[in-house]
């Protein structure tokens, strides 16, 4: 018997809101590129034709990054093009932005917190699952493999928007996918019943090869399988709907079940809080996980103006226990020098806006490398260190 149900979505590459967080992420890679401690700030909105892009690119050779390229290139890699509109070559792309080198003194004032915010990071003892929730490691599985479905099967005409919405059980320790929900963009006249069962037989493909990998996860496909429950769906993308940088918070942090700071990642440089403070509060809590002090861990991290480092504010267990901040404080480097200088050169930043920043355990952030060093004392939950070792940055 299920005592607890938990949800996920996840949503395509094509979706308009994450050709809005890929475009800005493409531009912050752009000017990271050109220089380290780049001053990016963006947001970007698309409709039908139009893409809008403001804010400010603040780098050596700002004036000189070919946005128009970056914006079609985003495109096209969704899938849009030949017979998918809107077509990339056709875009109007509308720009209100300060681009420019860095003034006098900026690039110190990088290592200067240049607004408030509150950060939070999650993370539960599943190495299986890159210690996220289930519900929220499933969704973006499945719905990548089904995004995959329009290369690998071109006769099923999808296009390249796409949702998926996941309902996990849990009883014990056992998860079972309950039901599933997908909306995927098809030509009107495209075979429906084919589109049916194909995702039908990438789910039995998909839930085996993932309960091996999780064996707490049932591999049966759940009995509620909806595929275009509203009907056609061939109008999407920017054509169906507009789109805008920093909607899909919850699907970029860690689903429904875990709340929230509430601040975007895409569109901001390393330097900015809201995208560093994210990544450092992560850690935290995969390291109060890595060690066995708690089964999970809820971190929240804050930023007065003017800060250099992140304040460690709370540490939450599964439990509602709170764990004493100030030994976990002090193994990691919370700095903005440390998330602007260390991950600024993340290799495929496009990437990381499509399909998440906590998905990937390659990800730079993600790798703690804990069980060289750390080891912890359970009589006061804190970790304790070698006197040779060094922790992580």
């Amino acid at each position: 018997m299920t005592s607890d149900t938990y949800t996920a979505e996840f949503v395509f590459p094509g979706h308009p809101d994450k050709l809005s967080d890929a475009i800005a992420d493409g531009l912050v890679q752009a000017a990271s590129r050109r220089q380290k401690r780049a001053l990016v700030g963006l947001e970007v909105g698309v409709h039908r034709k139009t893409v809008f892009v403001t804010g400010r690119v603040g780098c050596d050779g700002a004036e000189d990054i070919d946005l128009t390229s970056i914006v079609r290139q985003v495109y096209a890699s969704a899938g849009y093009g030949e017979d998918w509109g809107p077509d990339p070559e056709e875009l109007e792309i509308v720009t209100d932005l300060c681009l420019g080198p860095l003034e006098d003194g900026e690039s110190e004032a990088r290592l200067l917190a240049d607004d408030q915010s509150i950060c939070t990071g999650y993370a539960t003892s599943s190495p299986a699952t890159n210690y996220l929730p289930v519900e929220h490691w499933l969704a973006n599985r499945l719905g990548s493999s089904l995004a995959g479905l329009r290369l690998a099967q071109p006769d099923l005409r999808l296009g390249p928007d796409g949702k998926v919405i996941v309902v996990v059980g849990q009883a014990g320790d056992t998860y079972r996918l309950e039901a599933f929900s997908c909306s995927l963009q098809q030509k009107v006249g495209a075979d429906d019943i084919e589109l049916q069962r194909a995702v039908r037989t990438a789910l039995n493909e998909d839930l085996s090869i993932l309960a091996g990998e999780f064996p707490c996860l049932c591999r049966d496909v759940p009995e509620y399988l909806s595929v275009n429950g509203a009907g056609a769906f061939e109008i999407g993308g920017p054509d169906g709907d507009n789109g805008l940088s920093g909607k899909k918070l919850v699907v970029d942090a860690y689903g429904p079940r875990v709340p929230i700071g509430g601040g975007a990642l895409s569109g901001k440089d390393f330097f900015k809080v809201d995208r560093a403070g994210a990544l450092h509060a992560r850690r935290v809590a995969k390291a109060v996980v890595m060690t066995g002090a708690a089964q999970q861990a809820h971190v929240e991290i804050g930023w007065f103006p003017g800060d250099t480092s992140g304040r460690l504010l709370s540490i939450k267990t599964n439990q509602g226990q709170s764990l004493d901040i100030e030994p976990w404080q002090c193994l990691f480097d919370l700095t903005l020098k440390a998330s602007g200088e260390n991950w600024s050169d993340v290799e495929d930043l496009i990437g990381v806006a499509r399909f998440g920043h906590f998905t990937d355990q390659g990800r730079p952030w993600e790798e703690l490398k804990f069980s060289s060093w750390a080891k912890l004392d359970h009589h006061d939950q804190s970790p304790s260190l070698g006197a040779t070792q060094a922790p992580p940055n």
